[in-house]
């Protein structure tokens, strides 16, 4: 069935009428129903909240490693002593399984944050363990070095660095 539209120059008729309001009532429907859709894909305020987390970073003493949550998984604030930087510093990259320098995964060399979860399969590794002094999985027995790199076993990458990291003052920073 062909549509007949007035020709330039003929008045319009009640039937193009109908025609524009038709598409006009059905463009308005097809949007109210999309809407919603779309804005339930929006992540909610707590998700939000969730993003980014501050932490108070003045009480961490140096050698102590400190456990906080954030997005639903373990992150590890170490506050490193300079022997601990010196031998981050001086591990010769051939010795690591997944080679990165120690400047490269920290912003302060006195604060190393990773987050808490093993990368061979998602256990939580143990602090202050294994012959490095970093963390050991204890499921399968990953070790990892003071600057949360992978020194032994089956894990294929270093711990994982959170980003953003930011350092709002001397004593606060701002993950995510």
């Amino acid at each position: 069935m062909a549509v007949a539209v007035a020709s330039p120059g003929t008045p319009p008729t009640r039937r193009d009428f109908l025609f524009i309001a038709t598409g006009a009532v059905g463009a308005v429907g097809i949007g109210s129903v999309v809407w919603p859709l779309i804005s339930q894909m929006s992540p909610d305020a707590s998700t939000l909240a969730l993003a980014s987390t501050e932490v108070d970073i003045s009480k961490i003493e140096p050698g102590a490693i400190v456990t906080i949550k954030w997005r639903g998984n373990p992150v590890f604030i170490r506050h490193r002593t300079p022997k601990e930087i010196k031998e981050a510093q001086d591990t010769p990259l051939s010795d690591l399984i997944d080679p990165a320098t120690d400047q490269s995964r920290v912003q302060k060399p006195e604060w190393l944050i990773v987050l808490g979860v093993c990368t061979h399969l998602g256990c939580v590794p143990l602090g202050h363990e294994g012959p490095y002094d970093g963390w050991l999985c204890p499921c399968h027995g990953s070790q990892y070095d003071v600057s949360g790199r992978v020194r032994h076993g089956p894990a294929p990458k270093n711990l994982l660095v959170p980003e953003p990291i930011v350092f709002l003052t001397d004593t606060k920073v701002k993950i995510g």
